[in-house]
């Protein structure tokens, strides 16, 4: 076997995940790296003309008699051939099969020669073959003119494998002994081990041999995530998972993941399993004769499909059973978020806004006011003689008026207006588009209900209480910020309590604070 003297590649390539400087060291330094023989060196060199011939291919081959031999009984094969015409020239095989696959078959068929007979060896190859049949047949139904391209790098996909374990044999037999492992698993153990996975080394030493750029970049895409905006790649990253599902201990639980990522992609429509499984069952035998390797024995695809559906039934049921679980779940965490927002912003005692929240409106709504030129009142309170009550008839009676007080309140404010109990005994109330008079008038009603309506009996006698309350308006005052308002309306409460409690005052008015002198 001729060591490589063609052209490199693979400074060309975009990896997925650049190869670690380590890593690329250690396979130029392998002694055992996979090589092609001169005959598919000739070929690849053909390959990457400007504009290569079907002559131009069989002349290449042609120098290798055996493998002349091969490529014009895959030819003839039944995959091949839509025909019941032989060929039997290298060049009418070549025609038939097309540049691409061709160089597939050369690449292949050299790779194999010395194979072994690894156990893992053998599925490796048998995964590419399988892979290789569905990217092949996806292809026609998507995009026919890529078919030859995506049987081609469908096939080679798994090369890097071959160069891992040739670089890395203990490291590789304790990772690829592992059957049980799906490939993306493979994937990110390989990730772990080497800091990438067997794509972008099979991409980079199908490069270094002087594959097309383009063929080297479709291996290294051929494990990334599904990309349903370019069919060609599509068919190459879902034939990965088609042949680990066909070769399986499960196939049909292996499937149900392949039926999923089908009904992702808008032209799913186009594809039939039935039918996808139905060609690879066909094709199989055939094309493993050809590469001297035994095919797994046939399933029953009407069967096998028919229990993935039902697996996939099955899954629908309980994701959409966990997914009514947690929405459920998301609900109550929201309710339970929401009543929490409320607390924060609520006075346990009174069930009203708390200070904390009505500072945060006040100050929103003093400034949405200048911005849209309107209007807004705000209205203090504060129960007359609260201490003196406290003391008379004990905490809990006081407790039991503010309560009493704050149900009344909230009784008498509209929709939009906001009440909240400013601390200990004072109240302040946010009354939105309305002046003075109409906040004096509120007022008024707040005095009328409680010299009606008693805030707690101390049995058999009702209890009642007075309040004094400031008003300020924010027109009316020049106020730089809420809390210039607030106070203005404090210092008005104030006004009334100094002169016998009982009373309304509006800052600004006569005699009240902000009066002009």
């Amino acid at each position: 076997m001729q060591a490589i003297q063609a052209k490199d590649n693979s400074k060309d390539l975009v990896l997925t995940t650049e190869l670690p400087l380590f890593l690329i060291a250690d396979l130029l330094k392998c002694p055992n790296l996979p090589t092609l023989p001169a005959v598919a060196v000739n070929v690849l060199k053909v390959a990457r003309t400007e504009h290569p011939s079907v002559n131009d291919y069989a002349n290449a081959i042609e120098r290798d008699p055996a493998l002349s031999m091969r490529i014009i009984a895959l030819a003839n094969s039944a995959f091949f051939s839509r025909s019941h015409i032989k060929v039997h020239a290298c060049q009418e095989a070549t025609a038939r099969l097309g540049l691409d696959t061709t160089l597939a078959a050369v690449m292949s068929f050299s790779l194999l020669q010395n194979r072994g007979i690894d156990a893992h060896y053998q599925r490796v190859w048998m995964r590419s073959i399988i892979a290789s049949l569905a990217a092949r047949h996806l292809a026609i139904q998507l995009c026919p003119d890529m078919a030859g391209p995506v049987f081609t790098a469908a096939l080679l996909q798994d090369i890097g494998i071959m160069a891992l374990r040739a670089t890395y044999p203990k490291e590789s037999h304790e990772l690829y002994a592992e059957a049980a492992l799906s490939h993306r698993q493979l994937s990110e153990s390989e990730q772990r081990l080497f800091g990438c996975d067997h794509s972008q080394v099979g991409a980079w030493l199908a490069a270094k041999w002087g594959v097309p750029t383009p063929l080297a970049q479709r291996i290294c895409d051929s494990h990334d995530e599904y990309d349903i905006t370019a069919a060609d790649r599509l068919c190459i990253q879902l034939s990965g998972p088609i042949a680990d599902a066909w070769l399986s201990s499960h196939p049909a639980q292996s499937l149900v993941a392949v039926i999923r990522e089908f009904e992702t992609y808008q032209g799913a429509h186009a594809i039939s399993l039935r039918l996808l499984l139905e060609n690879i069952q066909e094709q199989l035998p055939a094309l493993a004769d050809m590469l001297q390797m035994t095919a797994p024995p046939l399933q029953d695809n009407e069967s096998l499909l028919a229990e993935a559906q039902q697996l996939l039934f099955q899954q629908t049921l309980q994701l959409k059973a966990r997914f009514e679980t947690q929405q459920v779940e998301l609900a109550s965490l929201r309710q339970r978020q929401e009543e929490l927002e409320e607390r924060s912003r609520t006075d346990m005692l009174t069930g009203l806004a708390n200070r904390s929240w009505l500072e945060e409106q006040m100050h929103k709504r003093f400034v949405l006011c200048q911005e849209q030129s309107r209007i807004m009142s705000v209205v203090f309170i504060d129960l007359d003689h609260f201490k003196k009550l406290n003391d008379q008839y004990g905490h809990q009676m006081g407790d039991n008026v503010l309560q009493k007080f704050g149900k009344t309140l909230q009784s008498l404010i509209r929709e939009g207006d906001l009440a909240g109990r400013w601390g200990g005994e004072e109240f302040l109330v946010i009354l939105p588009d309305e002046d003075a008079q109409a906040a004096q008038v509120f007022a008024k009603r707040i005095a009328q209900r409680l010299e009606k309506t008693p805030m707690a009996h101390n049995d058999p006698h009702p209890i009642y209480v007075s309040v004094s309350i400031g008003i300020a308006c924010l027109n009316d005052g020049g106020f730089g910020d809420a809390g210039e308002l607030i106070d203005a309306a404090d210092k008005s409460m104030y006004f009334i309590k100094r002169t016998g409690r009982g009373g309304i005052a509006v800052y600004g008015e006569r005699g009240a604070p902000g009066a002009p002198n």
